[in-house]
């Protein structure tokens, strides 16, 4: 994998898939960027680079790990920006991988032409996502064989009690195949300091990000997933207000992943954005 430097001396490596024009693909979790693949067939329309997050996949921990923190890691990609020698570039951030996508678009708005933000977690902006809105979207799914057991563990969740996340897998995928369970694995965060330190203390300043939000001049796609328990669609429809320039997009039959859902209609739905 190819590497570059961070800002702090940090090396960070970062893969690519496909050719053409570029799209800088930011992972959520903080997990090693293979969970996203070459996200359901975009590699044939566009060329893919895909970061590893510091202290995940194959980039370097960092000796100071308050650098985990969100804010912090948009400096390694405008760092990786500058590597690759792109004045601007179209940025897609996945779940978790939207908030700093988000935080960079408003720090360095002129190296963004397009933001495309895939099923995005909201801590960035304070949208709120609650036990209800989950329930609702969970309570859809009520013939399925594993619904049982996985809503019995989502109500212990949102009633504040250790609740067991690992049964509650099947609600953030359209089809709990054999697919579905591999990509599960694969997109399971490795380091859990790097997880804490993501949102930690000072890493999101919602209110100043809605401000600068409401004057950003990118274009900007929110991609739902019909059944996505971690960003429902009634949330991402409040973060897509937010935008001044925005098409939000709800994702048939999909849950937090929609390129292995229905990778055709994915790839096509992100390539017609990014034109």
């Amino acid at each position: 994998m190819p590497t570059f430097t961070a800002p702090d001396g940090t090396r960070l490596a970062y893969r690519t898939h496909g050719e053409g024009e570029p799209l800088l693909c930011l992972p959520g979790g903080p997990a090693d960027s293979r969970y996203l693949g070459e996200l359901g067939g975009l590699s044939a329309r566009r060329l893919l680079i895909l970061p590893d997050l510091r202290g995940t996949g194959r980039s370097a921990v960092p000796d100071d790990t308050s650098s985990y923190r969100c804010d912090r890691l948009v400096d390694d990609v405008e760092a990786l920006r500058d590597h690759l020698g792109l004045r601007r570039t179209d940025l897609l951030g996945h779940s978790a991988g939207a908030n700093l996508a988000v935080q960079y678009a408003v720090r360095y708005p002129t190296g963004v032409g397009r933001l495309a933000l895939i099923t995005p977690g909201t801590r960035a902006v304070d949208i709120p996502v609650t036990g209800e809105m989950r329930r609702e979207l969970a309570r859809r799914r009520t013939n399925e064989p594993w619904f049982p057991a996985a809503f019995a563990a989502l109500e212990a969740i949102t009633r504040g009690a250790d609740g067991d996340w690992e049964a509650v897998a099947p609600f953030f995928h359209g089809r709990w195949d054999a697919e579905a369970r591999e990509h599960h694995e694969a997109a399971r965060p490795g380091n859990a300091e790097a997880v804490a330190g993501f949102g930690a203390d000072g890493a999101f300043t919602p209110k100043e990000t809605r401000e600068a939000l409401a004057g950003c001049a990118i274009p900007t796609l929110v991609l739902a997933g019909e059944y996505d328990l971690n960003s429902p669609p009634a949330a991402m429809a409040a973060f897509a207000a937010l935008f001044p320039d925005v098409e939000l997009v709800e994702q048939p039959g999909a849950g937090h992943y929609p390129w292995i859902d229905d990778p055709d209609r994915f790839a096509a739905t992100v390539s017609k954005f990014l034109g």
